[in-house]
């Protein structure tokens, strides 16, 4: 198909404004920083002399960043624990001017933090901090009540369900925020985990990777087979009820599957070549993108083509990063508009 540029600028100017509701587990990404140039007596490990510690959003928290790169307006839900590592979270959303209105601070959880130490320039070692069981019911009915409030409040043009299996997006949060998006006719976007695969029912776009696909179906694909990819995206997507099916393949690029409109379209995008650094936070890049194009119904071949296109910008870079609209704009006239 073919991608003008009056359709990129278009679509870049729908971004502008959009309120996006995101609904999901949200972390800290802390990062020490350091040279190694040594191995340790102690042990056959390297020793990195930590130069400069860094604390960001992540999780959730980081498809808000994505949200507000690509000028667009991230309405944060989500339970933190009612500790320093919960009050380190808040610090970092008004320092990114990001609500907390629908932040729920709860005193029977810690806030997730993953600890990246990175030496010379490549990640050694993760140390996660973290809660993965679910909400409890007073929990849910907090949460569930500020996301009432954000649907009464504002004019949502978008929800993300970004699952990272924390605990926050448990079965009723999923069932009942689904609910209410449909009563107001609001497309609904997943990012699924293994645990609550199933639970996505009648929703908008989902977008699985592979593994998260094969864990899912408890079946086994290789990255290049296309025709197996496709034939389970086609059983699950009419089984689930969902209307896009999108499915990331790293380097093989992305699949997608399109029933919205009563007639099926499937495309294979194919990977840009990159100089690939690190993949953190791709996928929150890639739900980003193809929410925003949903909210704005861009046609299918050109949601999936800018999306695998951001979700490669981003793994440039070492840690977790938002999408740098100006140069995926500029990189979407250059490689995927053909006038």
């Amino acid at each position: 198909m073919k991608i003008t540029r009056s359709q990129i600028n278009d679509l870049f100017d729908e971004f502008d404004g959009k309120k996006v509701m995101i609904v999901g587990d949200v972390m800290i990404d802390a990062y020490l920083w350091g040279k190694v140039d040594r191995i340790s007596p102690e042990a056959p490990v390297p020793v990195v002399s930590v130069k400069k510690r860094e604390n960001l959003l992540g999780g959730a928290a980081n498809v808000a960043l994505n949200i507000k790169a690509l000028g667009a307006v991230p309405l944060l839900c989500s339970v933190v624990g009612n500790d320093i590592r919960g009050e380190e979270f808040a610090a970092l959303l008004q320092s990114d001017g990001i609500s907390q209105d629908c932040i729920i601070r709860s005193p029977e959880r810690i806030t997730t933090t993953k600890f990246r130490i990175i030496g010379n320039k490549a990640q050694m070692l993760r140390v996660d901090e973290e809660i993965d069981s679910e909400l409890s019911t007073t929990e849910e009915g907090m949460l569930l009540s500020g996301i009432q409030g954000i649907f009464d409040r504002h004019n949502v043009g978008v929800v993300i369900l970004q699952d990272y299996n924390k605990g926050v997006l448990t079965r009723r949060v999923i069932n009942e925020v689904n609910a209410m998006a449909s009563l107001r006719g609001i497309p609904v976007v997943v990012d699924p985990k293994k645990k609550n695969f199933d639970a996505y029912q009648g929703i908008d776009l989902f977008k699985p990777n592979l593994k998260e696909l094969c864990e899912g179906l408890k079946i086994e694909i290789d990255l290049r087979d296309i025709e197996k990819i496709r034939q389970a995206v086609a059983l699950w997507q009419q089984k689930q009820a969902i209307s896009i099916v999108m499915v990331t393949l790293s380097e093989a690029g992305l699949f997608i599957r399109d029933n919205s409109d009563g007639e099926t379209v499937e495309y294979h995008i194919p990977a840009h070549l990159r100089n690939i650094t690190d993949v953190s936070g791709a996928g929150d890049t890639v739900i980003s993108v193809a929410s925003l194009c949903r909210a704005a119904k861009a046609p299918s071949f050109l949601m999936a083509s800018l999306s695998n296109l951001a979700g490669g910008l981003v793994c440039e870079h070492v840690g977790v990063v938002p999408v740098d609209r100006n140069r995926l704009m500029k990189e979407a006239m250059e490689l995927l508009a053909e006038d």
